[in-house]
């Protein structure tokens, strides 16, 4: 990725556009949060004396329809702390799915740093898992096994391409947990989009986790910030977690208020993201290339995976989508940087956010039109050999 990025740097220059589609993560702040950022009253959080972000933590925790919340400096630890909250004993171990992003990205950080074992079940297409594999996983009291806790769930599904679980999934998990005793944790870093494509309230998927944590930095532009979400109980313990994980921070209301701005201003927006995001798969189908192709069928929220045509090299067609071309003004009115990363040997992942405008969308269909012109012309060479 550093590669790549500074790939991209070298081209910024020569481009008339750029159009960063790498994450939702890459956002600035909107003009209200920088001015919430300067109003707000702050005070010491680990006191607990900070308005803005006891004001944050009130709303989340009601908005879920839980007791309590915690304001942490990012969803990794979150997730963590929501685990070790869940698994305080030896021994014991959570359930999630192969592809979450926990077990995938997070450096398993909750075997190394918590000290709990994961068992994963494969994740279906659709974000969810087998229901009697996820049965079939639980472990209860065996001398030979660590105990299972909790099991873990994601929503929207990242390496599934934004994907929505569906709330039946949900309340049947939550059945065959109650059954056996056990919590459910929702990782919830993108959970608003989730709410939005469904057209329910925060509170109607709530109502299926024990636990939720939330990232306000990941669609909603916010700079920094997660809560984790649930029983008081809950809380008290996820909050004495923070402060020995380093979590701990002062007069964090300037980054609370930005949160807060988030909820009142760029929720109500999520769905022209997903708007966006279904032009932008649609578009890349109708191009009239085998090279890529993409299906708004399954392009539930703001991201859209991009398939390449078999046997390409991926180094290759990254250096030729990211590329600033001479005569990109000649054929499109204009020269256009496109940031993005691979998703897979054969994927790209595009993620669309508040700073993607539909005439970006417009923009990246033609450049990818442009580039995939000269491929199938034989003027790149995207396979497997040869030189590009």
């Amino acid at each position: 990725m550093l590669a790549m990025n500074q790939m991209d740097r070298a081209f910024m220059e020569d481009a008339d556009h750029v159009v960063d589609l790498r994450s939702d993560t890459v956002t600035k702040p909107t003009p209200e949060m920088r001015q919430a950022m300067m109003d707000t009253d702050v005070g010491d959080d680990v006191m607990q004396e900070d308005p803005a972000i006891n004001k944050l933590q009130e709303r989340v925790a009601k908005m879920f329809g839980k007791e309590d919340a915690l304001f942490v400096p990012t969803g990794t630890m979150a997730n963590l702390i929501a685990v070790m909250s869940h698994c305080h004993g030896r021994a014991e171990e959570v359930i999630l799915g192969d592809g979450s992003h926990i077990f995938l990205d997070a450096q398993g950080a909750l075997a190394t740093v918590g000290g709990v074992h994961t068992r994963q079940v494969k994740n279906l297409p659709d974000g969810t898992m087998d229901l009697n594999e996820v049965r079939a996983a639980i472990r209860g009291d065996d001398i030979h096994f660590p105990k299972t806790r909790a099991i873990i769930i994601e929503n929207t599904h990242n390496s599934k391409g934004g994907r929505v679980v569906p709330l039946s999934f949900m309340k049947q998990l939550q059945e065959l947990t109650k059954e056996h005793g056990i919590s459910v944790h929702l990782d919830g870093a993108r959970v608003m989009n989730a709410a939005c494509a469904l057209g329910v309230e925060p509170i109607d998927i709530g109502q299926y986790a024990d636990s939720i944590s939330m990232c306000f930095s990941k669609g909603l532009a916010a700079p920094v910030g997660s809560a984790l979400i649930g029983t008081k109980e809950f809380i008290d313990r996820a909050r004495m977690l923070r402060k020995g994980l380093g979590g701990g921070m002062r007069q964090a209301g300037v980054l609370a208020a930005c949160a807060l701005v988030a909820l009142d201003k760029s929720v109500p927006r999520l769905h022209e993201d997903h708007k966006n995001a279904r032009r932008l798969a649609q578009g890349l189908r109708d191009i009239e290339s085998n090279m890529v192709t993409s299906d708004p069928s399954v392009t539930d929220t703001n991201m859209v995976v991009i398939h390449l045509r078999e046997g390409t090299n991926m180094s290759r067609f990254m250096k030729a989508i990211t590329k600033v071309y001479d005569d990109e003004t000649a054929v499109n009115g204009s020269k256009l940087l496109i940031r993005i990363f691979p998703a897979g040997p054969m994927n790209l992942r595009a993620v669309i956010h508040y700073h993607i405008t539909s005439a970006d969308i417009e923009r990246t269909l033609k450049k990818f039109k442009f580039v995939c012109d000269l491929i199938d012309a034989g003027k790149i060479n995207v396979g497997s050999s040869g030189i590009m």
